[in-house]
């Protein structure tokens, strides 16, 4: 006697082509029914066998859609209901949306195929998607996961797009983003002043005109990018002076993958990041380069480069037609945020861009690309930007039950929400000074309340009181009247660690360290150099590099220099003085004598090094002179190095020590590279040494100094089996992980 079941799947299951999946599944059991999306997932109800029906429910939890993650299923009977066949039907929505967004999915295979195959009739169309490729949440507005909530809703699928949608044997069955050239997205070339440049065939006009030496704004499925070509020094150092980006490095956008390996090495986790649906830009060591890039021009100082792959049909099809690698960065001008509207785009971009290759589909959610670095002995991987293909879900064990809006930092603003039974967090939305990124941040988070149609209940905000994210967080919770709680910077950095690897719950004692440039401390000095221990709930400071002078505010980030100056002691006048005038030596003391502000930031410790080795005095980007440190070192022997600091008091780091030993080792000839290994030996060491003088065996390290993959590796090495290591793996060590820390901190620590 035939039964009805009802199955409910839930987690990332729309915008995957399951219920496509589930169709075939279905009829190949040959069990009537029905599939549709709701606001919570996937609800199947079948009418058939038993067995049957289990043995269909166990292959389809087993082997679902390959970009699907089921979160949680359930299979119950139900009274009985006849079906005549089975059916996928529309998405009905009787409650608020709890389910997990679909993040934006690389170009397949089998679409890359056919957009270059002169019979196929979706020969040289860009915007070729199918149920396992193709953009996302970069064009949804609402779910559950349909057309008419998508941007394409505008676009009426053609007679053959149609017969695709409705074919059970096509691989667009029931895909939401299917067009062809016939009903889809149509492209336009124009000059940067407007004028439309008549071609049928753009992309191949477009790669001539990158061939030629111009830059070119492209929008892509995700923003603009400016693009030209890598080879081509003089059009890169244009491209710099045009976007006031003088020595950042540009990531590289490589044809092919063959080619790619022919000029660079790269090992199993880089090549299957980088052709993974994700897609990131990875950042590779440039040794041993096979090619002609402007390398110099390229990246500065850097013996790394940060490569992708074509990830959308459009960047697949210049690729194609060029055949040399491309730059390829975001598409916007300095310090504001990726721009993804073609009328801004020729208002912002015009002064920098030759051409702008444009097309009509609207982008709701424009984002930047994620970029990702694998250390070079144990192959740790570290997210550097958290973005397009990542967000804007996030896998965590949350207590829900009450809705919970965490602001983040400032630097690396991100937005986390927690509206229902799962957690979002923003992609990466950049350094909250700047109007536009501030003014994307408030509409990013006003998007996320009114998508999830839900109020927080709870704010959390960084203990700093200037910085925008906390602002702001106090205004929506006076508006919303709801709880305000500031979380303590670094403490946030150590709970996201703990929340990513579930250590809540062990019973020992672990080791935080959290190590960056700048964090607004309990004692109301500036923190960066922090050790914390977690315990049954409990988060106490236990340790820090001993305080020194922080000097004339946000200027001591932005030059190196300056940290230089506050460590420096009577025997490094020789170089201050090569570094400051005779007029800025005066000023810099006097603030010195009267400095009551302190900080113990080992990022700004890194930037007094970088000085001192006259590596970088001023930075252009953030971060830049702590990164050109790192890529002085090609290689190191850990039993070639030496310790520049002796035995921590009371937890203390002796800071100025340090400083002082490294000064004099440098001064007695020992190179830079070998003072640099010192320097990261000297502080994987000082962790081990917390470590046993709290009879700790488990250490959690956060914060932007462990996007230092030199250091990762020096501490993996020296910890060995003794100590187990815990890293931010899903997101990224620096601020961005804040929000999540917050949220974390929130749930798990007394307040």
């Amino acid at each position: 006697m035939p039964k009805t079941y009802k199955i409910v799947l839930t987690g990332r299951v729309q915008g995957v082509g399951f219920r496509p999946h589930v169709f075939n599944l279905a009829t190949t059991f040959q069990l009537d029914g029905t599939v549709s999306n709701n606001e919570e997932g996937v609800i199947i109800d079948l009418t058939g066998d038993k067995d049957l029906v289990h043995s269909f429910y166990r292959i389809l939890v087993t082997q679902p859609p390959k970009a699907s993650k089921i979160k949680e299923h359930q299979l119950t009977e139900t009274t009985y209901k006849a079906f005549d066949g089975f059916s996928i039907v529309p998405s009905k929505t009787a409650g608020k949306l709890n389910l997990q967004l679909t993040p934006d999915f690389a170009i397949c295979d089998e679409c890359k195929s056919e957009i270059v195959d002169k019979h196929n009739r979706r020969y040289h169309y860009p915007f070729t998607t199918c149920v396992n490729c193709g953009p996302r949440w970069a064009i949804t507005n609402t779910f559950p996961f349909e057309r008419d909530h998508t941007n394409l809703a505008t676009y009426d699928m053609c007679d053959s797009c149609a017969k695709e949608y409705g074919n059970p044997s096509d691989r667009r069955f029931h895909s939401q983003t299917n067009s062809c050239s016939d009903c889809g997205i149509t492209l336009q070339l124009s000059t940067a002043n407007g004028e439309v440049v008549a071609t049928d065939h753009p992309i191949k006009k477009t790669s001539d005109l990158i061939k030629q030496g111009k830059i070119v704004a492209i929008k892509n499925t995700s923003g603009y990018l400016l693009c030209c070509d890598a080879n081509n020094t003089e059009v890169i150092k244009k491209l710099r002076e045009r976007k006031k980006r003088p020595t950042k490095p540009f990531a590289i956008l490589y044809p092919s993958l063959e080619l790619l390996k022919q000029q660079v090495e790269i090992n199993t986790d880089q090549e299957n990041c980088l052709t993974s649906p994700e897609s990131p830009i990875v950042i590779l060591q440039r040794t041993g380069f096979r090619g002609a890039l402007a390398l110099v021009e390229l990246a500065p100082h850097l013996n790394q480069l940060g490569v992708m792959l074509p990830y959308s049909g459009i960047l697949y099809l210049l690729a194609n037609e060029l055949q040399i690698p491309i730059v390829a960065t975001s598409g916007n001008i300095h310090a504001s945020p990726i721009i993804s509207d073609a009328a801004d785009a020729h208002k912002e971009l015009a002064k920098v861009a030759d051409y702008f290759l444009d097309h009509d589909l609207k982008i709701s959610n424009p984002q930047d690309d994620s970029v990702v670095k694998y250390s070079d002995r144990y192959q740790e991987k570290i997210i550097f930007r958290r973005s397009r293909g990542l967000s804007p879900n996030f896998d965590a064990d949350v207590k829900t039950g009450q809705k919970i809006l965490a602001m983040g930092g400032h630097l690396k603003g991100t937005v986390a929400f927690l509206p229902n039974d799962y957690l979002y967090i923003s992609q990466y939305l950049g350094n909250l000074d700047h109007f536009d990124v501030f003014d994307r941040y408030m509409q990013t988070t006003q998007k996320f309340i009114n998508l999830f149609e839900e109020q927080p209940e709870v704010v959390l905000v960084d203990k700093h009181p200037d910085y925008n994210s906390t602002r702001y967080g106090m205004e929506l919770a006076k508006k919303f009247d709801v709880k305000l709680y500031q979380i303590q910077h670094h403490k946030a950095h150590f709970a996201s660690v703990l929340g990513e690897h579930k250590l809540y719950d062990k019973k020992s004692p672990i080791l935080g360290v959290v190590w960056d440039g700048t964090g607004y401390g309990d004692d109301a000095q500036i923190w960066g150099g922090e050790f914390f221990t977690y315990q049954d709930a409990v988060m106490e400071r236990i340790g820090h590099f001993e305080y020194y002078d922080w000097l004339a505010g946000d200027k001591m980030a932005k030059e190196p220099r300056m940290s230089f100056f506050s460590l420096a002691n009577d025997a490094m006048q020789n170089e201050i003085k090569q570094k400051f005038t005779k007029e800025e030596i005066s000023i810099y003391n006097q603030l010195k004598q009267k400095a009551s502000l302190k900080t113990s930031s080992v990022g700004r410790l890194f930037d007094a090094v970088a000085s001192l080795l006259g590596l970088c005095d001023y930075n252009t980007y953030e971060g830049e002179a702590a990164i050109i440190l790192e890529n002085q070192i090609i290689d190191y022997r850990l039993e070639n190095c030496q310790v520049y600091a002796s035995e921590m008091v009371n937890g203390i780091v002796p800071t100025q020590e340090l400083f002082n030993n490294l000064y004099v080792d440098f001064k007695n000839g020992t190179q830079k590279e070998q003072v640099i290994a010192n320097f990261l030996f000297t502080l994987a060491n000082i962790i081990l040494k917390m470590a046993v003088q709290s009879n700790v065996k488990v250490i959690a390290v956060s914060g932007g100094v462990f996007q230092n993959t030199v250091l990762v590796d020096m501490l993996k090495e020296l910890a060995g089996t003794e100590y187990k290591l815990y890293f931010n793996r899903n997101l990224s060590p620096n601020d961005e992980n804040i929000s999540f820390g917050q949220l974390m901190y929130y749930q798990n620590v007394k307040l």
